[in-house]
């Protein structure tokens, strides 16, 4: 069948053809590698990993916005805790040698330089840049990479549309600060106590809340008021993804500290715990914009935290079930107008060409 579908689309045969796996996500806001130089017949395998990325064909002179008739894998969620695979996987057939530029649309990854491009020649680096909104190629944002392993700064774009929970993950600094008009809470994730300090604050639109995590490990994570200790990624049956900072390992000699930062669009309650061992049954919780009080409040989501202690988790949920499941599949793209083909087939992309 794929044999059919490449003559049909005009490409030379496959043994002359070479294949290029990209790997999409996984930590930091990158395709590795950032580009290919190909032939037209090559194909391009892009893998998706951690959390929810896209690879969309734009221009070069809109390098985030999706290029008319350009191909588009769809967005890909991938949980945090699936690290062994399988992975969701796109391909994309080359077809002549014109540059293709590529950038993921979730939220503000492309404005982070997430992008991709197939023949830049030498233009890659200002593509990346012209993404970035710099005028050169060189960028003063901070990213997760520039920081130790164990101290990744992370921006997360939390939006709760309509009372719900519709969370978008991002890593690194804002791109493009300006004077800020927002205020920043600073959140104490441990230390002497398993908890966070403050516990629960009242954020606004557009204020952003920053974890700084001291010794110990620990993490900021998103749950839900009704299943306070298990990761909203994994409990969501509609796809949502939550935020996560990972564990932040914090040495009892450390003079620096790492953060996270989530940006908040919306006024909806967010709860948060700390997915360490033991740590949430003990009441390692926290939330913004939490009624005072009353049956969705702090205290309450605390209490609840307190009375599952983590007994939940042993259920699998609809959501990491439905994401496991999707993970099987590989889309077909084109840039020619074609629609993207679904099938689950082997993630082992050398049995398919041989089939």
């Amino acid at each position: 069948m794929f044999s059919n579908l490449f003559l049909a689309l005009g490409v030379v045969s496959l043994a002359q053809a070479a294949q290029f796996d990209v790997t999409v996500g996984g930590g930091p806001l990158r395709y590795d590698p950032q580009f290919v130089n190909a032939n037209p017949g090559d194909t391009i395998i892009f893998t998706f990993k951690q959390s929810n990325h896209t690879a969309s064909q734009s221009t070069f002179a809109q390098p985030c916005v999706k290029a008319s008739n350009g191909f588009d894998s769809g967005y890909m969620p991938v949980s945090e805790s699936n690290t062994n695979g399988p992975f969701p996987a796109a391909q994309y057939t080359v077809q002549d040698t014109n540059p293709i530029w590529v950038y993921c649309k979730q939220a503000n990854h492309c404005q982070q330089g997430m992008v991709f491009a197939i023949n830049p020649g030498t233009q890659f680096a200002a593509f990346q840049a012209a993404a970035m909104g710099n005028t050169t190629a060189s960028s003063s944002s901070s990213i997760s990479m520039t920081a130790t392993a164990t101290a990744p700064t992370g921006v997360v774009t939390a939006t709760a549309p309509g009372g719900g929970q519709n969370v978008t993950t991002t890593y690194g600094s804002s791109p493009g600060s300006a004077t800020p008009t927002s205020t920043d809470h600073k959140v104490v994730v441990g230390g002497s106590t398993l908890t966070y300090t403050p516990s629960n604050i009242t954020a606004q639109i557009g204020d952003t809340v920053t974890f700084q995590f001291m010794q110990k490990n620990h993490t900021a994570t998103q749950s839900t008021f009704a299943d306070p200790c298990r990761a909203l990624t994994l409990t969501s049956t509609s796809g949502q993804v939550g935020f996560d900072s990972g564990f932040m390992a914090v040495a009892s000699t450390a003079t620096t500290f790492p953060t996270y930062t989530v940006k908040i669009n919306d006024t909806a309650p967010i709860w948060v715990y700390c997915k360490q061992t033991g740590h949430c049954g003990q009441g390692m919780v926290f939330s913004v914009n939490a009624a005072e009080s009353g049956a969705n409040s702090y205290a309450a989501f605390k209490a609840q935290a307190i009375q599952l202690n983590g007994t939940s988790s042993s259920t699998t949920s609809t959501g990491a079930q439905a994401t496991q499941t999707k993970s099987g599949g590989m889309a077909k793209m084109s840039d020619r107008g074609i629609s993207v083909l679904l099938g689950l087939v082997s993630v082992l992309v050398a049995g398919m060409f041989l089939a």
